[in-house]
């Protein structure tokens, strides 16, 4: 197993962290959050909870929702004085949004750019960063610039929990489709954004809406339209439990992989977390052998075929032979 990484090594500056976290973000976090996020126990949290309490006077309110508990400190509405920048902070800033710029489009990026220039002042040493020392490499990305009014009105949507009717044509779809949903989370996978959303109740005509979420690509949307309804947001709604726990976009039925790389692509592979129960034995021949579990059938059949003769799959048994067949198929058209 490897060495877990502690990012935060003594008491006092977990202590900091927490503290910050909880009075500048103004949100509930759960403690599951919270653990993870400072690298340690959840008695250390609730440890470090209480000592602010005690020593500090900070009201910190607690609460338990879905069996999970909550902390956020309680604020009188004041608006907390300007505080100065760091150097490395600032330089973070800059980092993320230049790598994230092939995801902002064209104008957002620009008022992303702005922003940082206009906080330049607010930096403690009085130095900022040069915005020409980060980049992100372009080719093969999708230009979001036509779909930033979607990704506004999908930012307002979020915030304020408005439901929203869009247009959308799906890949490989005839024509697009309208329906109607809450929006619940936009986030990024393989250089694409994504939008998950609930059904609004009886849409699809299912007894269980949830199980039928739409997962959105975000620009296929064609046209989004915010309606005068809000809707309250699902208390039982756990992004990292639908998407992080496996392989996979596609959330279906869990089922293991065994899977063999050798050369550069075991490095690759081993390089990177696909799965937060992967296990990766190394052979003498410097190949490796990775097990852990995915939700998604066709995810896992182009990620191995990506390697080319660099990878095989070993289970499931039934994958092992769409590969083959999908081999030989590519064999056949280059020997016409």
């Amino acid at each position: 197993m490897p060495e877990k990484i502690d990012y935060y090594s003594s008491y006092g500056q977990k202590l900091i962290t927490l503290f910050a976290k909880l009075l500048f973000s103004g949100e509930s976090h759960s403690l599951i959050e919270l653990s993870e996020r400072l690298q340690c126990s959840k008695q250390t949290v609730l440890r470090l909870v209480e000592d602010i309490r005690r020593s500090y006077g900070v009201d910190i309110e607690d609460t338990i929702r879905e069996n999970r508990k909550y902390y956020r400190i309680k604020t009188n509405g004041r608006v907390p004085p300007a505080l100065h920048l760091t150097e490395s902070e600032y330089a973070v800033l800059f980092m993320c949004q230049a790598f994230a710029r092939h995801l902002l489009g064209k104008r957002l990026f620009e008022e992303a750019t702005t922003a940082l220039e206009k906080n330049r002042a607010l930096i403690s040493s009085g130095r900022g960063f040069s915005s020409g020392k980060v980049a992100s490499y372009l080719p093969g990305t999708i230009d979001y610039t036509p779909h930033e009014e979607c990704s506004r009105k999908l930012l307002k949507a979020l915030e304020d929990n408005i439901v929203c009717t869009v247009r959308y044509k799906g890949l490989g779809a005839r024509k697009a489709k309208r329906f109607t949903i809450m929006p619940l989370k936009m986030f990024s996978h393989h250089e694409t954004i994504y939008l998950h959303a609930r059904w609004v109740n009886g849409e699809n005509n299912k007894k269980d809406p949830s199980i039928y979420d739409p997962l959105l690509a975000v620009h296929r949307i064609q046209s989004i339209e915010l309606t005068d309804k809000r809707f309250d947001y699902p208390p039982d709604y756990d992004f990292e439990k639908i998407y992080n726990r496996h392989f996979g976009i596609i959330s279906d039925d869990r089922f293991e992989v065994v899977a063999e790389f050798s050369g550069c692509a075991a490095t690759y592979v081993a390089e990177r977390t696909w799965s937060p129960d992967q296990k990766i034995t190394k052979h003498r021949s410097g190949g490796i052998r990775i097990i852990f579990s995915a939700s998604s059938e066709p995810e896992v059949v182009s990620w191995i075929l990506s390697f080319g003769d660099k990878a095989k799959l070993i289970e499931p048994k039934r994958l092992a032979e769409q590969i083959k067949a999908i081999a030989e198929n590519v064999c056949k058209g280059y020997l016409k």
